[in-house]
C-alpha cells in the first residue's frame, strides 16, 4: 500500500511572498511529487529533475546508483496569491512524502530518494524550518522527522520522458500503486487546493 496520508495542521508561520515564485521539493521518486503538485491550484509548473551534485552526473542512469549526491526533486513554480509556500509545505508533508523515513520512500531506496526541502530564498527557509519544528512538536508520526532543509544548489531538469510522467502513464503499475493514491489524498484532504486538471510542467 502507499504511504498513509496525514492531516497536517495549518502553519503558524505563514509566508509573505508576492509574484511568481519557485520552490524545490524532494520526496522519493519525482513522478509522484510532480503528480501531486501538478494538481494544486496556483501551481503554474512542476518540473522533475535532480537537485545537488554536478551537471555531468545529472542523468537518471548515474543518479540512480545513489552516489552522485543528487536527490530526485521537483521544481515547483507557483503564485503565492493563490497558494502560499507554507500551504505547499503542508501538502508535501500530508500526502507527498513520509518525513520519518531516511533515504527511502515506499519501495525506493537510496540517498537520491531522500526527503528534503530546498528553499530558494531566506523567506522560504524561515517558513520551512518553522513548519518542521511545528510538525515535530505536534508528534503526528510515531517516529522523528528526518526531512532535511538543504541549501539551494543547482537544479537540473530530468530527461524528457520523466516530465509529466503520471499524466502520460496513468496505467503504469508503479503509478497506480504508489502515486495515484497521493493525488486522491490531495483531493480528499485539500479539496480547496485540488485542481482536477493536470498542469503540464
Amino acid at each position: 500500500m502507499a504511504e498513509e496520508a496525514v492531516r497536517t495542521p495549518i502553519a503558524k508561520v505563514q509566508s509573505a511572498e508576492t509574484g511568481l515564485r519557485t520552490a524545490i521539493f524532494a520526496g522519493g521518486c519525482f513522478w509522484g511529487v510532480e503528480g501531486v503538485f501538478s494538481h494544486v491550484k496556483g501551481v503554474t509548473s512542476a518540473v522533475s529533475g535532480y537537485h545537488g551534485g554536478t551537471k555531468a552526473d545529472a542523468t537518471y542512469a548515474r543518479v540512480s546508483d545513489g552516489r552522485t549526491g543528487h536527490a530526485e526533486a521537483v521544481k515547483v513554480t507557483y503564485d503565492p496569491a493563490v497558494v502560499r509556500y507554507d500551504e505547499l509545505l503542508r501538502i508535501f508533508f500530508a500526502v507527498v512524502a513520509d518525513p520519518t523515513t531516511l533515504n527511502y520512500q515506499g519501495p525506493d531506496r537510496g540517498t537520491h530518494y531522500r526527503s528534503a526541502i530546498v528553499p530558494t530564498s531566506a523567506e522560504q527557509a524561515r517558513v520551512a524550518r518553522a513548519y518542521i519544528a511545528q510538525l515535530g512538536a505536534a508528534k503526528l508520526w510515531s517516529r522523528p522527522i528526518v526531512t532535511r532543509v538543504e541549501p539551494m544548489k543547482a537544479f537540473y531538469p530530468a530527461e524528457g520522458y520523466h516530465q509529466d510522467y503520471m499524466l502520460k502513464n496513468p496505467d503504469n503499475p508503479y503509478i497506480r500503486r504508489w502515486d495515484a493514491p497521493k493525488v486522491r489524498a490531495l483531493r480528499s484532504l485539500f479539496p480547496e487546493d485540488f485542481r482536477a486538471s493536470y498542469r503540464k510542467g
